[in-house]
């Protein structure tokens, strides 16, 4: 198992661990402050330091093979050092913060747009240049009027935060599931709730700002009609990022 402290703080950027196993997939740790792919977010990337001061770059991050595992995935042409690396060894994991940050505004920005738009999503993805929402729907989207819409949450400035809820307590509120496609995670007999404040309420494992207003620019570029049932909306930010 491998300790997830992103679960509890998006913003932690590095943390020590421990090798617990190495191949030439890649290199799991006993804690971690790298997400890996999942419910529609990119993976992050970053680099595993080693006490000698080398380092390991990480390119992406999966889940691994085993329940409750992740993965990190090295860069190309990082085979020699992969090759020095063994259980035990001490590392010092270290994300890429404005990939993540980007995530975490993204993420949270499809949240307001799921309390725009009151219609299931079935479709989802979150990557450090955009972000995309399809929504199970007939109606047409305006995407001027979503973009004013959350520009106005991130005005509003809601606060963002989490909580943990029984599988039981799900099952007993099944409203809180918007996504057809994703589904909350479950086997461990606890489902994390994202919770915008007077906003929009939950299941979601990802990353996110604690405050709307740090969602910043972010506008609706584009709205699709995909099928006769399904609206894509494309979010972007209003300024190209730095990075």
């Amino acid at each position: 198992m491998t300790e997830e402290l992103f679960r509890e703080d998006s913003y932690l950027r590095e943390c020590t661990a421990r090798i617990t196993a190495v191949d030439a997939a890649g290199v799991q740790l006993d804690r971690t402050v790298f997400y890996p792919l999942g419910g529609g977010q990119a993976g992050d990337a970053g680099e595993l330091l080693l006490g000698d001061g080398r380092v390991l770059r990480i390119a992406d991050t999966r889940k691994g093979p085993e329940p409750g595992t992740i993965v990190h995935l090295p860069a190309p042409d990082q085979d020699a050092l992969l090759a020095d690396l063994r259980p035990g060894m001490e590392v010092t994991a270290r994300i890429d913060w404005a990939r993540r940050e980007r995530h975490m505004r993204f993420h949270t920005a499809t949240h307001l747009l799921c309390a725009l738009v009151p219609h299931p999503v079935d479709g989802c993805s979150i990557t450090a240049g955009y972000a995309r929402l399809d929504f199970h729907m007939t109606e047409p989207l305006d995407k001027d009027e979503l973009s004013a819409g959350i520009a106005r949450l991130v005005r509003e400035a809601h606060p963002v935060s989490h909580s943990w809820i029984t599988d039981e307590e799900l099952d007993a509120n099944p409203h809180l599931v918007r996504s057809m496609s994703v589904q909350p995670p479950r086997g461990t007999g606890r489902v994390r709730v994202l919770n915008i404040e007077g906003v929009d309420l939950q299941p979601c494992g990802g990353t996110h700002v604690r405050n709307t207003s740090e969602v910043g620019a972010v506008i609706v570029t584009k709205v699709e009609k995909k099928s006769a049932r399904t609206r894509r909306v494309v979010l972007g930010f209003a300024e190209p990022a730095e990075g």
